[in-house]
């Protein structure tokens, strides 16, 4: 696994990057290979936040926590990003066994770990609605007015489908399509 590690607005000692190197470690027998993680690590007020994301064959693994220290915060978003996996074994296995031959062998182990209850199918609920072309500040108005935590439109200028969200921070976010290469 091919592990980035950030410090923002914080110094991080080679003892806690020599933690979460072996705490991710774990995560090997999941995804053989091609995974890539990024840790990031930043003070908020007194607190101290840790986030990791797992980037696998497509797929996204993140977790976010906040506590009084930095190991903490590490080992509660490794255990819920196991978590993750356990409870969606299924739809992961068929997911990576396209992606990873190896992953399957590793989905067993995560059966033979306590059990968590997985997810049956989904209820989807489809809405339909017009897009409108707008900017990026009218959508988070109307995202607002609605009182919504997300909102899709029709970027003005790109004529791309983005979605504007409210962050856990009170900011907001942004998310537009990737331009492919030709």
């Amino acid at each position: 696994m091919n592990i980035s590690i950030i410090a923002r607005q914080v110094n991080i000692r080679d003892d806690l990057k020599a933690l979460t190197e072996k705490k991710l470690a774990k995560f090997d027998r999941y995804f053989p290979r091609g995974a890539d993680a990024a840790v990031t690590f930043r003070r908020i007020r007194d607190d101290e936040c840790v986030e990791i994301t797992i980037s696998v064959g497509g797929t996204l693994f993140r977790a976010e926590e906040t506590t009084a220290e930095f190991r903490t915060s590490l080992t509660r978003c490794i255990d819920t990003i196991e978590g993750q996996i356990r409870k969606n074994k299924t739809r992961l296995e068929k997911r990576m066994k396209s992606t990873f031959a190896a992953a399957e062998a590793a989905m067993e182990e995560a059966a033979a770990a306590p059990a968590v209850e997985e997810e049956g199918d989904f209820d989807i609920r489809v809405k339909t609605f017009p897009l409108k072309p707008m900017t990026p500040e009218e959508a988070i108005l109307q995202m607002n007015l609605l009182g919504h935590a997300f909102y899709a439109f029709e970027d003005a200028d790109s004529g791309d489908t983005c979605v504007v969200y409210k962050r856990n921070a009170g900011s907001y976010g942004l998310i537009m399509p990737e331009k492919k290469e030709e």
